[in-house]
Order: structure tokens, then C-alpha cells, then sequence
């Protein structure tokens, strides 16, 4: 509205100063000062005229020259006068001199009275022209004093610059390639702009802002410069918003990990919270520079601020910062699965009927919506679960669009959905296959057949960043005299970690619990993952560790055909592990890169089951018989499918069942327990021991 009412005024006045009434009135008082101003010269003309002196006027001055009989004397007359002649007229002039002061200031002050009627005639010309562009404009802000306000000094300051109206009538004319020009014409016009820095008329509710890169100047604003004639300077004109000037009655989303870049941002955050109010603060007092800028006034501030982040930046910053808890009250936390059940299922075809009506992309069949849900459910890592990782699923979608224009179909089928997901593995799996081809090649030692003492094939997941795949791992126990007990080779050799450290010490209470009632545990055992040259960390190995020392103790051999995972307590329960569909495709991709045989298999917890989502060609190996999951419970069940031998339960007596794997580890340890006292001695220093162990 400004604006217009500028531009309107910068062709009413020139016209209104212009028109024929407003040219008559001021012609007409100069007119009658020239009048007034003869007057007073004439009678000044007459009074030095009597007294032997002539008055004249001219650009330079007044000059007063004596004279006789209406001649004007020269010096040299002047001189050759006689000295009572010359006496009476330097009285005389004095005399002039005196009237003439007081004629020059007649006339000042009638110059000064003119210009005031002329611009109190020009202002009430240029008030009346003004006047009627600003009552339109005030007629829709009357219930906004502060514009009322400021129309009024608008008006005032035109009147006090009304010359920078009268440089010709209209805007200017500059061509439209001459920006320079035409913005050099507009500055004197600045200072009666509006900077409508955040212009929410076109929205329906609140503003949403979503702010990417929360630096300062991004967040709070800022005041540019522009060079003219070697210099930078700015204005009011070049006052930028921010985004929390754009969210002001709002919503700002702001992402934490971002926010945490840029600590000033943070702080800023802070104090315009804690206010209520936003300060744009120009870059040179941030950067502790000496420069003068604007200091515009601070905005009241009404918004809400969304924090985006995981738990670990939330408990960091609760736990750091005392601040936070008090301005982020409510915590919202999403899970990154829901429940699988038909409303959410529905929610799968609902999300990707919106995005191919978005992007434009072939819609899907029902086959392959169900696809979706599937690889949904894969996500999660388990059948009763979808997850929420709407943006891995989006990936897919669009993939499988591309492959159903590539084969011409109409819409996208359930064999598209399959390609995309077995692409996008394709393009991250090279390191799995490399090391499935050393494998095959006899480089990394795994037996898929036959059977051995003391060894086991144990499951691993290894992660390469955007994929996680499945690797065997050949697991070596060695048992011998000795009081070391177990001792961990990765953990001697600093590869292993606090959690799989956990995990043998665990094997340690096993072992003590079972077999340790009647007898010490007089052994040495020596456990690793063979070539393995990286850090082992996590317990899922431990009960394939412990088979591995079991079938050592006990001489029986353990299937090669078979791959082992799973954690185990103290009491020899299988506890469920993660990365369980990774660990099962991995032996089966090692088996069938050796030549599947249709005997292999792998062993899991039993409480695992629940999350097998496998690959449709391992589920189709199952079917036919061609590859085999077994689910164990506990390590007795576990050993028996190993060995194929019964693991033998203790006897009242406690005893275990003769020729079973328990019996035969008991007996063994029996049998090193009394080897060590014949040898040593029960209280024989051992070697790392003190005197009083």
C-alpha cells in the first residue's frame, strides 16, 4: 500500500505544483513583494537623493554614490571639493548608510515573509494532493495506531523533502535494461518504502518452516550491504527475515544434528525463547567488528520450536545443557516399527498410492504392494512388524517404476519390487562376495561338510555402511591341564570386545555350574575366531564357542554342515540375537557358492523364529527340503544336533546318563582334576598365581 501511495505521490505533487491555481497564488505574492520591495527602494532612492547621493542596485550589492545635479561624482571630484563640502557629506553618507541598514533588513524580512506564505502555500498544496492518497490507506489501518502514526510523519517528511518530487512528473523512465539507473533514480524514494520482511496473507492457518541449515543469519535474520560509489552501505531496505521471523505464530522445525554445528544458533535459540522476542543483530557485532550499522527494533516472538533428532542427542542435550529441559517440555519419541496388522498394511498401499500420484510414477498391483509389506516387515527384522523407514521403502518404489517402464507395463509387479530390492543389495554386496569367493576358493577355511572336534562354523554380520550381510566364521576350541581356564584369544590379542568378553565369561559360570559340583575346573582352553584379523565384539557366538568346547571335552565331532548363533546364559538357554536373517542367507550364500548339497542348515535360538523374514530363495531351499533351519531352546538341544548324540540329563545320583555328551565332558573333567592333583598338587603354586592362591 506504501508503495502505490509513493508512486502516486511522486506524480500528484509535481502536478498539484503545477496547476494553474497554485502557479497564480505564488505568482501573486511575488508580485506584491516586488511591489512592497520598490516601495522601500524608492523611498530610499528619494531620501538619498535629498541628501546629494544616488542608491544603486545590482546583483553584487547595494552601492551608494554621491552625485550633483543628478550626476554621480568621481573621486578626484570628490577630492577638489571644498573640505566644509566634503565634511557635510560624510555626514550625510553616514546618514544614507544608516537608512540604507534599515531598508536591506525591510527587505529581508519581506523575502523571508514571501517564502513562508509560498511554502505554507506549497505545503497546504502538497498536504491537500498527499492527503487524499493517505486517507485510503489509513481508512484500513485505523486500528493500528502505530500506521496511522506513521502515514503522518510520511506526510510530514514529504513536505519537509518536497523537492525530491519536483525533478519531473512521474517515476523514472529508465529502461528496463538499465536496472542501475532505474534503482540509482529510486534511493532518494527509499526512506518512504515499506520492507515487508515476512508476508503471511496468502496462508490459511499457521505457518510450517522447515529450516534445513540453521546458521544465525539463516535463523534470526540479517541486514545486507550494497556498494555505492566504493563503499558499503545499507538501510532499512535491507533487512532480511529469518526463519523464526517467518515462523512467528508458527511452527519452526529444526533438525538437532544441524543445529548443533552452529553453537551461536543454539544460544540464539535460547535467549529469543526465554524472551519472547527476536533481535536482528547485523554480522559485524556477531564477528566483534567496530562497524556502524541499523539496529532495528526486536519482534515479539510467538512460535514453537521442533527439535528433530535421536534419543542420544535428546539425553545429551537434557544432561548437558539445563536450559533445554525447561524450553523443550514435551518429548515426543516414534518407533521405528509398528505392529503388522491389516490397518497398517493399508497405511503401505495408502503411503505408496501418495507417492506415485506425487512423482508421477506407474501405480503398483496388489501383488506387489504385498511385496512392499514384505520387504517392510524385512526391515523391521521381524514377521510381526512393519517398519517405518518410509524413505528406504520410497527408494524401492521408485526403482521398481523404473524397471516397470523399462519392460512397458502398465503398472509395477511383485517381480519389479523383487529386482529393486535384489539391485539395490547388488550395488552394496561386493565385499560379501569377495569374501564368499575366498570361501569357495579354499582362502578362508569353512567346512560345509563332514563333521570335526573342536570346531564349529559360527555366524557374524559385518557392516559396510548402506549393507549388512552374513559371514561365517570358523570357531576353534583347544583344551588342555591346566588352571587357566578359558582363555579368550581375541581378547589376549586386544580384538575383542567388552560384550563378547562378557560372553566367555559367561561360558566360564556355564561350565562351573555344570560340571564343577564334585571336582575344580582343572583346565586350559583356548577359544578364537579363526581368521579373523578385526575387532570381535558382541555375544551371539558365545553358544557356538561353548559347542566348540564341549565337543573338545567330550572328543565327539560336530557338524560342518551345520552354522551356529545365538547367546547363552549361565543356566544354558539360548537367548535370541540380532542380524538373524543376515547370519542365515550368509550360510546359505557360502554353501551354495561351495555347492549346496541339500543336507546344510543352520541353528538358531528359538526365539529368533519370530523374526526369519529370509529371501524368497532361501525360503524356497527350506521348502524343498534343500537347506534346513533348526530352532534350540537350550545348549543340551543344541549339542545333540550337533553331535547326534543325546546330551544326558544328571541323575538323582548325579550322575549323567552314560555314553551321553555331558557324561563324557564330566568324565574328562574329572579325569584332568586328578591328573592336575597326581602332577601338582591341589595346592601347588600355578604359574600366575600367587603363594596364597
Amino acid at each position: 500500500d506504501l508503495n502505490t501511495f509513493v508512486d502516486e505521490a511522486k506524480r500528484a505533487v509535481p502536478a498539484a505544483l503545477q496547476s494553474e491555481e497554485f502557479l497564480s497564488r505564488r505568482n501573486a505574492a511575488a508580485r506584491k513583494a516586488d511591489e512592497e520591495r520598490g516601495r522601500i527602494l524608492d523611498a530610499l532612492n528619494r531620501e538619498a537623493a535629498a541628501l546629494g547621493f544616488a542608491v544603486q542596485v545590482s546583483q553584487v550589492g547595494i552601492t551608494v554614490t554621491p552625485q550633483r545635479n543628478g550626476k554621480p561624482l568621481t573621486d578626484e571630484e570628490v577630492e577638489a571639493l571644498p573640505a566644509a563640502v566634503r565634511e557635510e557629506m560624510r555626514k550625510n553618507r553616514e546618514a544614507i548608510a544608516a537608512r540604507l541598514d534599515r531598508a536591506v533588513k525591510q527587505v529581508a524580512e519581506l523575502e523571508s515573509k514571501t517564502r513562508a506564505e509560498v511554502r505554507k502555500l506549497q505545503d497546504d498544496v502538497v498536504r491537500y494532493a498527499i492527503g487524499r492518497l493517505s486517507e485510503s490507506i489509513a481508512s484500513h489501518y485505523r486500528d493500528v495506531p502505530r500506521v496511522t502514526g506513521y502515514l503522518r510523519e510520511v506526510e510530514d517528511d514529504i513536505l519537509e523533502n518536497v523537492g525530491l518530487f519536483i525533478g519531473g512528473e512521474g517515476e523514472s523512465q529508465a529502461s528496463p535494461e538499465d536496472s542501475g539507473a532505474q534503482r540509482d533514480a529510486d534511493l532518494p524514494f527509499r526512506r518512504y518504502r515499506v520492507n515487508v520482511i515476512v508476508d503471511n496473507s496468502a496462508l490459511a492457518g499457521a505457518p510450517l518452516i522447515f529450516e534445513d541449515n540453521p546458521t544465525y543469519t539463516n535463523l534470526f535474520g540479517k541486514i545486507e550491504n550494497e556498494a555505492r560509489f566504493g563503499a558499503l552501505v545499507t538501510d532499512f531496505t535491507l533487512i532480511k527475515a529469518g526463519s523464526l521471523h517467518r515462523a512467528n505464530g508458527g511452527y519452526l522445525v529444526v533438525q538437532v544434528n544441524e543445529l548443533s554445528k552452529n553453537p551461536a544458533s543454539y544460544e540464539g535459540l535460547k535467549r529469543a525463547l526465554q524472551s519472547e522476542r527476536i533481535a536482528i543483530e547485523e554480522a559485524g557485532e556477531k564477528l566483534m567488528t567496530n562497524t556502524k550499522s541499523l539496529t532495528p527494533e526486536a519482534i515479539p516472538l510467538a512460535v514453537k520450536v521442533v527439535l528433530i533428532g535421536d534419543p542420544a542427542s535428546y539425553q545429551e542435550l537434557y544432561t548437558r545443557d539445563p536450559e533445554f529441559g525447561p524450553l523443550f517440555k514435551v518429548k515426543a519419541q516414534f518407533d521405528e516399527t509398528v505392529g503388522r496388522n491389516p490397518a497398517n498394511a493399508m497405511m503401505y498401499a495408502r503411503f505408496v498410492h501418495t507417492l506415485c500420484e506425487a512423482e508421477g510414477l506407474r501405480h503398483l498391483e496388489s501383488a506387489a504392494i504385498a511385496k512392499v509389506v514384505e520387504h517392510g516387515s524385512r526391515l523391521a527384522g521381524d514377521q510381526a512388524k512393519l517398519s517405518t523407514r518410509f524413505s528406504e521403502l520410497a527408494d524401492v518404489v521408485r526403482e521398481a517404476a523404473f524397471y516397470a517402464s523399462e519392460d512397458g507395463s502398465e503398472h509395477v509387479r511383485d517381480a519389479h519390487i523383487v529386482r529393486a530390492v535384489r539391485e539395490k543389495v547388488y550395488r552394496s554386496n561386493l565385499v560379501d562376495e569377495k569374501l564368499k569367493e575366498m570361501v569357495a576358493r579354499r582362502v578362508i577355511l569353512i567346512d560345509t561338510s563332514g563333521a570335526a572336534v573342536g570346531q564349529v562354523n559360527g555366524l557374524t554380520v559385518m557392516d559396510v555402511g548402506d549393507f549388512e550381510f552374513g559371514q561365517p566364521s570358523r570357531v576353534t576350541a583347544s583344551v588342555g591341564l591346566g588352571r587357566e581356564g578359558i582363555i579368550d584369544i581375541e581378547r589376549e590379542a586386544k580384538l575383542g570386545g567388552q560384550i563378547h568378553t562378557k560372553g566367555v565369561l559367561i561360558i566360564s559360570g556355564y561350565l562351573a555350574e555344570k560340571y564343577a559340583r564334585d571336582k575344580p575346573l582343572s583346565l586350559s582352553c583356548r577359544l578364537v575366531f579363526e581368521q579373523s584379523y578385526g575387532e570381535v565384539e558382541g555375544d551371539s557366538a558365545s553358544s557356538a564357542e561353548l559347542y566348540a568346547i564341549l565337543s573338545a571335552l567330550s572328543g565327539l565331532a560336530i557338524r560342518q554342515n551345520l552354522a551356529v548363533t545365538g547367546s547363552v546364559n549361565q543356566k544354558g538357554e539360548v537367548q535370541a540375537i540380532g542380524g538373524v536373517n543376515e547370519k542365515v542367507e550368509g550360510f546359505f550364500d557360502t554353501c551354495t557358492a561351495k555347492g549346496l548339497q541339500g543336507d546344510e542348515g543352520v541353528m538358531i535360538p528359538q526365539s529368533n523364529v519370530q523374526h526369519l523374514m529370509l529371501r524368497e530363495d532361501v525360503v524356497d531351499a527350506v521348502r524343498q527340503g534343500r537347506f534346513h533351519v533348526h530352532a534350540v531352546t537350550t545348549i543340551d538341544e543344541g549339542i545333540e544336533t550337533l553331535t547326534g548324540v543325546p546330551a544326558g540329563k544328571r541323575s538323582p545320583r548325579g550322575r549323567f546318563e552314560p555314553g551321553s555328551v555331558n557324561a563324557r565332558v564330566d568324565e574328562r573333567l574329572k579325569a584332568m582334576a586328578g591328573a592336575i592333583a597326581r602332577f601338582g598338587g591341589p595346592f601347588k603354586k600355578a604359574p600366575g598365581t600367587s603363594a596364597e592362591d
